[in-house]
């Protein structure tokens, strides 16, 4: 049977669309943008206590995987939490729970961005924006109630002390990603204005059919892309006018979680969470120079003598497999038969015609071309160690 076929059916009929779904038991949540996701035939799942769309009725994940390379995709992401950070010590309040160096961030600078613990593990990754007068940060849907009471807790704590900072929730914005190769192109036709200049991980404000938004170029699919914070009583209007562009489609998490994994990048909870540190992550670029001289922030201790004696037990690796695609939490093994670590999340990769994996793997394990097994459904499969991505990114870089 053609892989693609394959690919095709393991990614139309998984229940779970290889995402990580997570309910808090009560009624599900919807974003501003439910009505119209019904309106073009959506199925929902449940994620982090919300009803999101998982595909639609034109087209399965497969063909919005390939879709969103091809062209470019909208993802609705309002499910996430968005944050302003301000004051005067904003900066030294934000450096103390996250690895990055924000003071040097040039504003409409972003970074991706580690919440830590005093272990060293990691408690969420962020995408911080520095703008003029405040840090926009936003996070995982997942971790959303732990991070804003971990937000508030501290600032309280920097305020007790005669900080000036101050957090705040944006409740008043929704979120959508514009994924793909025509992104651009789309979103000119709704502002107007040249995009070009405009590099992969900076933001600024930018008015969308005269609705004043903040726009970011970046995203979680490996192509160029932006997100765009607009205010929730003009989603569905913007989103319904981006629709009007042939080459625009939506998307939901069944092709959000293949393209992400396709592009090396970490689904929290599943390859990244509270025991994991910088280091076996493969996260250090994350911790910045500056920030590695000082620390001074949650866990430093742990984490910086791991990056400079290289140490951890395990690593995070990618992993082509033959045969079945390895799930979540398949053993994987040495050639020789021993237990060295764990599946963290796998899909077929509609782009490559592979069955490609992320994995933890016990350190010396984790080089390049490094042959190992994989145990699919009590079956015993090859595996090979590769470079993340496993799909060229296609940042738009300036």
């Amino acid at each position: 049977m053609p892989m693609k076929t394959i690919a095709r059916r393991a990614l139309q009929t998984r229940s779970t669309f290889g995402v990580r779904f997570m309910s808090s038991g009560a009624s599900s949540k919807q974003t501003a943008l439910y009505s119209l996701h019904k309106k073009h035939g959506a199925k929902f799942g449940p994620f982090a206590g919300w009803d999101m769309p998982l595909v639609y009725a034109d087209q399965g994940a497969l063909d919005s995987h390939l879709h969103t390379r091809k062209h470019a995709s909208i993802f609705d992401v309002s499910h996430m939490l968005q944050t302003r950070i301000t004051g005067k010590d904003r900066h030294s309040f934000l450096e103390h729970l996250v690895v990055g160096d924000l003071k040097e961030l040039p504003v409409g600078g972003s970074t991706l961005s580690l919440f830590t613990n005093e272990n060293g593990g990691i408690e969420d990754d962020t995408i911080i924006t520095q703008q003029e007068n405040s840090l926009y940060v936003v996070s995982n849907a997942g971790c959303a109630d732990k991070d804003l009471a971990h937000l508030l807790k501290y600032a309280k704590v920097f305020q007790d002390k005669g900080a000036d900072v101050e957090v705040k929730r944006i409740d008043d914005h929704s979120l959508i990603a514009l994924q793909g190769p025509s992104s651009q192109q789309a979103l000119e036709q709704l502002t107007g204005i040249d995009l070009s200049q405009m590099s992969f991980m900076t933001g600024r404000n930018v008015d969308i059919r005269g609705i004043p938004c903040h726009v970011a170029r970046s995203g979680y699919t490996g192509e160029d892309g932006f997100e765009l914070s607009i205010p929730t009583g003009e989603v569905v209007a913007i989103t319904e006018q981006l629709l009007e562009n042939p080459k625009v489609k939506l998307a939901g998490l069944g092709a959000r979680d293949s393209l992400r994994l396709e592009a090396g990048l970490c689904l929290y909870g599943s390859d990244i969470d509270s025991t994991t540190t910088p280091m076996e992550a493969n996260l250090v670029w994350t911790v910045g120079k500056r920030r590695r001289a000082e620390g001074g922030f949650i866990g430093d201790s742990i984490v910086l003598n791991q990056i400079a004696k290289k140490g951890g037990l395990r690593r995070r690796v990618g992993l082509v497999v033959e045969g079945a695609p390895a799930r979540a939490h398949a053993k994987v093994l040495s050639v020789d038969g021993e237990e060295i670590g764990e599946i963290t999340s796998g899909v077929p990769a509609p782009s490559l015609g592979k069955n490609i994996a992320m994995a933890y793997v016990k350190k010396g394990f984790n080089k390049k071309d490094t042959a190992l097994k994989v145990k699919v459904r009590n079956r015993i499969q090859d595996a090979t160690v590769v470079r993340m991505p496993f799909v060229p990114a296609k940042y738009h870089k300036i």
